[in-house]
């Protein structure tokens, strides 16, 4: 009997799947073995983390140093469709709280030393800082704001370079473009041993306790990425928005949620943003800013725990301060990637909202990385897509849509 045509030519999106399925497999027989296979996953993680940076770097040089005058590069449209995805998901979060309530059982663990920001200007000055970063450092600690602001230095001032220089950088950025492309080849491996370590390591078993808040907090997110984000890109493009919405969720979400690591996953969304044909001064730049400040799961995240701990301590919330709460979670979310812990941190800054002590609310924090396990998975997945969608919705062109696997729709 013949092999299925996707069997006999599987698509990347295939062999990922095949890995998941395996992983999942190997951790149920073997979970020492699982545990092993953990080395391929870390191994996949590190080397997207490690060529990220200087991705990033060099292609947003190339791209504003070969930037056309008077060619427009798109990203204002981008930047409005990020920050209204990242208010909508919070309000999505506010009224799921509220025709969901959910409580918490408070008891922080014993040795967990969390330090939260004292307030938005704490996480702002802290994203300020980023920009005037030293390069290097920037290098260093993949501080993609520091090197977003110099790749557009650099890039603005080799529009005065010569050709030849800048032939030289445009291909240097092919060049590391390429080896990009080497690594996203090997995400089948990768997610087989991330799936299998994961599972042999943690389980789920302890997520259970927790399966009405991960309902929310997941329901939340499925809203934003089935409903919320196609209704958004309906508006602004007039056209259907599935077959993108599902192409992004298929190439960038997948990838995205077992990295859990949205800086992981920028390779792969600027490598799916060529595919697509999007015009690359506008990706080049958008993508990694997307990955810093489009935070549509970390702002419901911040939101559905501190309303949890709101319910949990009986405190009434009028509708001013539930828009407030939005308001402070999105705002909040653009600057997670800026505080050590990421969104979870900045949840004891909501709670100040409603007069909540800093260790109740750190109690709550804890409670977050105990469901982390599933959540941000699903967070960085809504995240790292949108980054694409947002891009591609914004395109003055409709985007080249890759090919669906067999049997798979859109």
């Amino acid at each position: 009997m013949p092999l299925p045509a996707f069997l006999r030519h599987p698509s990347l999106v295939t062999q990922i799947v095949i890995g998941l399925i395996a992983g999942t497999l190997l951790a149920l027989a073997s979970p020492r073995a699982g545990a092993a296979a953990g080395l391929m996953g870390t191994l996949f993680v590190s080397a997207l983390k490690a060529v990220a940076p200087i991705l990033v770097l060099v292609l947003v040089a190339a791209a504003i140093a070969n930037h056309r005058r008077g060619q427009q590069t798109g990203i204002r449209p981008v930047l409005l469709l990020y920050v209204v995805g990242t208010f909508t998901a919070a309000l999505v979060a506010v009224i799921a709280s509220f025709l969901f309530p959910t409580t918490l059982q408070l008891v922080l663990p014993e040795g967990i030393e969390l330090t939260p920001p004292e307030g938005i200007g704490q996480v702002l000055n802290t994203l300020l800082m980023q920009v005037f970063d030293n390069p290097v450092n920037a290098l260093v600690n993949a501080n993609y704001i520091g090197l977003l602001a110099w790749g557009l230095g650099l890039g603005l001032a080799l529009r005065h370079a010569s050709d030849t220089t800048r032939a030289a950088l445009s291909d240097l950025s092919d060049a590391i473009t390429w080896v990009v492309r080497l690594v996203i080849r090997l995400a089948p491996l990768g997610i087989f041993g991330l799936v299998a370590a994961t599972l042999a390591e943690t389980g789920l078993s302890a997520l259970l306790d927790y399966a009405r808040l991960l309902a929310v907090l997941l329901g939340c997110m499925l809203f934003m990425a089935l409903v919320g984000n196609p209704l958004i890109v309906f508006l602004r493009t007039r056209r259907n928005p599935y077959p993108l919405v599902l192409t992004c969720l298929r190439e960038s979400g997948i990838t995205a949620f077992f990295t859990r690591s949205s800086a992981a996953n920028i390779p792969v969304n600027l490598e799916l943003c060529r595919r697509m044909e999007l015009p690359e001064e506008t990706y080049a730049v958008s993508i990694p800013i997307g990955a810093t400040i489009n935070m549509a799961g970390a702002a419901i995240t911040i939101t559905v725990l501190a309303m949890a701990a709101v319910h949990t301590l009986g405190i009434a919330v009028d509708l001013p301060t539930a828009l407030l709460l939005s308001l402070v979670a999105t705002v909040g979310a653009c600057g997670a990637s800026g505080v050590p812990g990421g969104s979870l941190l900045l949840i004891p800054l909501a709670c100040g909202l409603f007069g909540i002590a800093t260790d109740l609310a750190m109690q709550v924090v804890a409670i977050g990385f105990i469901v982390g396990v599933v959540q941000d998975s699903a967070e960085t997945a809504l995240n790292s897509s949108t980054d694409v969608l947002f891009t591609a919705a914004a395109a003055p062109e409709s985007p080249r849509l890759p090919p669906a696997p067999a049997g798979t729709p859109g």
